[in-house]
């Protein structure tokens, strides 16, 4: 047997040397592959700063108002409207007049100059997403908003990344809800969700083998 050059100790720091930068790699891979999952990486549950602090839970829970009386075009249209400075002075030329939190409102209005406010649930450019179409096959606000109608302060409750869309468009009987309860935030899913899931999906013509197409939502 020939003499041995080198100790054996140089084969565990070989075998480092190839699976050391393997094991970076894969760990590299990972956190790209997760960080968009972050809530600090998607902004979940991050207010935003507003030119006005607007509360949902004031204005649906405290004062009863439905999501379409500001949201007007909502169940016509992709977009679901932000309400002019108009729709709010309808109330706040009557009450809160003085209140110096609006006085943004009021310069807006007096001025006839838009708010500029902040979106909170802004989607790609390469993304096309259609509120109409939701609601029209029973997707209700807040499958997607959360309970903004309990929130001071309007903060992103999901990701809205694809990876999430796409569990609902591979099983949307999981989801769906009747029509009549898709602005109701409080509304829950009954024990037998599936069964009448699967029917609310044939009632409102779901296309399901469609739904995962890349050209529904990217045009």
């Amino acid at each position: 047997m020939p003499p041995q050059i080198f100790r054996r100790s140089i084969n565990s720091f070989a075998n480092l040397t190839i699976i050391g930068p393997a094991v970076v790699i894969g760990l590299v891979l990972t956190v790209l592959l997760n960080i968009n999952r972050l809530d600090y990486v998607s902004h979940v549950g991050m207010p935003k700063d507003q030119p006005a602090p607007f509360s949902h839970k004031h204005h649906v829970t405290g004062m009863g108002i439905d999501c379409r009386f500001c949201h007007t075009t909502v169940e016509e249209t992709a977009f679901a409207g932000i309400p002019p400075t108009e729709t709010c002075m309808a109330c706040h030329s009557q009450i809160w007049t003085e209140a110096p939190m609006l006085e943004p409102v009021r310069a807006s209005f007096r001025d006839d100059t838009s708010l500029r406010w902040t979106r909170i649930h802004d989607l790609p450019d390469f993304v096309y997403f259609k509120h109409d179409i939701h609601i029209s096959k029973g997707i209700g606000c807040e499958t997607c908003h959360g309970r903004i109608d309990r929130m001071p302060l309007a903060w992103k409750s999901q990701t809205l990344n694809m990876e999430w869309c796409l569990e609902c468009h591979r099983a949307p009987q999981k989801f769906i809800r009747p029509r009549e309860e898709v602005f109701n935030m409080s509304w829950t899913h009954p024990p037998d969700q599936e069964a009448a899931g699967l029917e609310l999906v044939r009632q409102y013509g779901v296309q399901t083998s469609q739904l995962t197409d890349c050209s529904i939502c990217h045009l």
